[in-house]
């Protein structure tokens, strides 16, 4: 079950308005991007978070998951708290780096 533009728009919507939240389709899923870093990947509309030490302490108790074959684990973000999720998404927009530029061909 892939997950629907209501549910993804659901999720930008509760990480708040402290910086730019936008979304990209990915594969049938989405990527949530905060001031242009990718910081949740949304499958099956489950969010994920990379198990990185800025969230450890917020998400301890969370369970995790694997968001597609072949991924390593991520905790599962329990995005109707909306407390909880702004905290994360603050978190990770500080410690996670812009994209890489694509080099052209």
């Amino acid at each position: 079950m892939a997950t629907s533009v209501e549910f993804i728009e659901y999720v930008c919507g509760q990480i708040g308005n402290d910086f730019a939240v936008r979304y990209k389709k990915m594969f049938g899923e989405y990527m949530v991007y905060a001031n242009d870093k990718p910081i949740l990947l949304v499958c099956d509309n489950t969010v994920y978070v990379k198990l990185l030490d800025a969230v450890r302490d917020d998400l301890a108790a969370a369970p995790t998951g694997i968001p597609y074959k072949g991924a390593k684990e991520h905790y599962i973000l329990d995005i109707d708290n909306a407390a909880l999720a702004k905290s994360v998404a603050q978190k990770l927009e500080k410690v996670t780096p812009l994209p890489k530029p694509k080099k052209k061909k």
